[in-house]
């Protein structure tokens, strides 16, 4: 029990490392515009799932999910609107990352557990305790105060915290594990993609440079997508929720360094401020977790 133990902090730690190095990574392809990244992302991850699926001998089980989701109306609409979420989520990522916004992705994902469990509250209708709204309360203390200062609102953060909330809200929905889920997003938005990508070319695919660094990088992007999510799905199950909830603050603060220090993006005195607000707020949240019982797991 305590080997399975390890390993669970091992692999969801090493998956929350890797999201969090991620903006490194799309660095490498900033001059592809964000839409193009994310139609290669959405393609190349659809690819390498099915490999994964075909590797685990999990082609059965694959079957039976997608005849179970797609004959219920309410799982297809479901299932839809999390491939339509998370494409927004990784577009504006990318984006962000591509456009020297870094230190406010970072932000995004702070706040983004409290936005879920606000929309656990607005949908599910689940029910908060002193702590959580005040914990509620102090990050949009920090927005505001960050909006205020800067005279703009932070909208990448905020749409990055919504959209990847409201795709963890949909997926408790549909509920269907990381594997088959990804599969099955990636490839109902595939068609998309493929139209997108055809379109820019315009049938024109002599141009193309199809041995480069930029297009390993391109077609590694399915790769980079799936290994995180494959460590996480399985590290996650071998621990308590509790401690899930304490690893996921690793990803956001290795971007905050590298946005900071590696490509000199500015961190004030009102990021600061902002940010203090938004910490609070997020170990109160965290404090409240881990005083659930042990045995509750993911």
């Amino acid at each position: 029990m305590q080997t399975e133990s390890k390993l669970g902090i091992l692999y969801t730690a090493s998956a929350y490392i890797l999201w969090g190095i991620l903006p490194i990574y799309w660095k490498f392809i900033q001059e592809i515009p964000a839409f193009e990244i994310l139609a290669h992302r959405i393609i190349w991850s659809c690819l390498f799932m099915f490999g994964v699926i075909v590797i685990l001998r999990k082609r059965e089980p694959f079957k039976q999910e997608c005849k179970r989701i797609f004959t219920n109306k309410r799982q297809v609409i479901g299932i839809s609107l999390a491939s339509i979420t998370i494409s927004i989520n990784w577009v504006t990522y990318i984006w962000a990352v591509n456009t020297d916004h870094v230190v406010e992705a970072s932000l995004g994902y702070y706040i983004n557990p409290l936005v879920s469990i606000f929309l656990g509250m607005l949908v599910l209708k689940e029910s908060f305790n002193k702590a959580q709204w005040l914990a509620i309360l102090l990050a949009t203390i920090g927005v505001t105060y960050m909006t205020w200062n800067f005279g703009s609102f932070p909208w990448i953060a905020i749409l990055l915290a919504f959209s990847f909330g409201s795709y963890g809200l949909l997926k408790k929905m549909v509920n269907v594990g990381a594997v088959f889920g990804l599969t099955i997003e990636t490839l109902l938005v595939t068609p998309i993609a493929l139209l997108y990508l055809f379109s820019q070319q315009a049938g024109n695919f002599e141009g193309v440079e199809w041995i480069s660094m930029t297009t390993i990088y391109v077609f590694g992007a399915g790769i980079v997508t799936a290994i995180p999510l494959l460590l996480f799905s399985s590290g996650a199950k071998r621990i308590p929720l509790s401690l899930v909830g304490f690893l996921q603050y690793f990803a956001p603060t290795i971007m905050l360094i590298i946005g900071v220090f590696l490509y000199n993006e500015p961190f004030t005195h009102v990021h600061m401020i902002a940010f203090s607000f938004i910490w609070s707020g997020l170990a109160i949240y965290t404090l409240t977790r881990l005083k659930r019982p042990r045995t509750l797991a993911q």
